[in-house]
């Protein structure tokens, strides 16, 4: 099982962002490759939510980030098409992130 605290901030994060409650179902590992690159691996934590109108399934994880990765970012989707397993969580995320980098750089 995962870390009791990091499982505790991400549901947490998931009550805030998506106002529904969860419970932690399981850790699956996951490694996202692009053109031979490693763009993401890690650990995914898997929820069951409880009172979300559309989700019955959240994806949570953190990363590193901010200035010279002091800081930590939690990262939860929601299980709504397309995304399926906790790859395309991570995929879904990966895009997301893509599109917010490009739209900073143009202004």
């Amino acid at each position: 099982m995962a870390n009791k605290e990091h499982i505790e901030q991400l549901k947490r994060a998931i009550l805030h962002l998506h106002k529904a409650d969860a419970t932690w179902r399981e850790s699956v590992p996951v490694h996202e490759v692009f053109r031979g690159q490693t763009v993401w691996q890690g650990e995914v934590e898997v929820f069951d939510l409880t009172g979300h109108p559309k989700a019955k399934r959240a994806y949570g994880w953190s990363h590193r980030d901010g200035a010279h990765d002091l800081g930590e970012r939690f990262v939860t989707v929601l299980e709504i098409p397309p995304v399926e397993s906790p790859l395309t969580a991570v995929r879904v995320s990966i895009v997301a992130d893509g599109k917010k980098r490009r739209e900073r750089e143009k202004n």
